[in-house]
């Protein structure tokens, strides 16, 4: 058959780091894989090179079946960059198995979006913004370019940085997307003071955003635990959910939040 695997090594580890590939372990004596194969190679005509279907027949690669672990088949696993990033057991109908692809397959253009994303870590902030832009233009609802976007613009276009992870649903940017969406209602509130309340604790408040907008995050947490300790629900509690989402954005692990982390948690408790 034309996807059954003959060196695995070569057409699915190796493979699977230029295109995803569906690996599907079945068994001449398997009715359920009798099922599911054809509707696996449907899947795959119909994917027009987006990913690979590779056939894994375990009674002739006992081997290769032990090494993942394969007690019970059908058994599908998806492979990319030489890893399992998802699987499924069992012959499921077909619009469950639609569902699963499009929430495992990785998008086409996740090599620009990595690339992106070092660009941006190492400071060429104009050339990874610009590598975003393009693949967004192509496929909008990229979740990972929306985020890393809305990350590189949130200090200079911040309404533009907050339309981008307006739905962000994805798990894994979540939390930095809400980062995002507090840090851009404060930067309104530096052209918007008015509306904040007229108490003794504003204008360290807001000497707190003016650091955050300049990427001071070590002077606007200090500000931010001020006001937490001498007025906590000061602009509905927002002294520390702009605390939360400086850390959320730097990570757990960065410098600045281990060093304010404990002065945070005792100006709260």
């Amino acid at each position: 058959m034309a996807f059954d695997v003959k060196d695995f090594a070569a057409e699915v580890v190796n493979r699977s780091f230029q295109v995803p590939v569906l690996v599907d372990f079945w068994a001449e004596w398997c009715a359920p894989c009798k099922v599911l194969g054809p509707v696996l190679e449907r899947f795959a005509e119909k994917a027009s090179g987006r990913w690979d279907l590779a056939k894994v027949n375990t009674e002739q690669m006992q081997d290769i079946a032990a090494q993942y672990k394969i007690s019970s088949i059908p058994n599908v696993k998806l492979f990319v960059d030489g890893n399992v990033v998802g699987e499924f057991v069992g012959a499921l109908p077909e619009y469950q198995i639609e569902r699963w692809l499009k929430k495992v397959l990785p998008s086409k253009f996740r090599k620009e979006v990595e690339k992106a994303a070092e660009l941006l870590a190492r400071g060429s902030t104009e050339e990874g913004k610009k590598l975003l832009e393009e693949t967004l233009k192509s496929e909008p609802e990229n979740q990972h370019a929306r985020f890393l976007l809305a990350s590189a613009l949130i200090f200079s276009q911040p309404d533009k940085a907050v339309v981008l992870v307006t739905d962000i649903s994805d798990a894994r940017y979540m939390e930095l997307a809400e980062s995002i969406r507090v840090f851009g209602r404060l930067f309104l509130l530096l052209s918007h003071h008015d509306e904040l309340p007229e108490k003794p604790i504003k204008q360290q408040y807001l000497k707190a955003i003016e650091d955050l907008h300049s990427q001071r995050f070590a002077d606007a947490l200090e500000k931010f635990i001020d006001v937490i300790r001498n007025d906590r629900y000061y602009d509905d509690d927002s002294s520390r959910k702009a605390c939360v989402a400086i850390f959320k954005f730097l990570g757990e692990e960065h410098e600045t939040t281990l060093k304010y982390r404990r002065d945070f948690g005792s100006a709260l408790y």
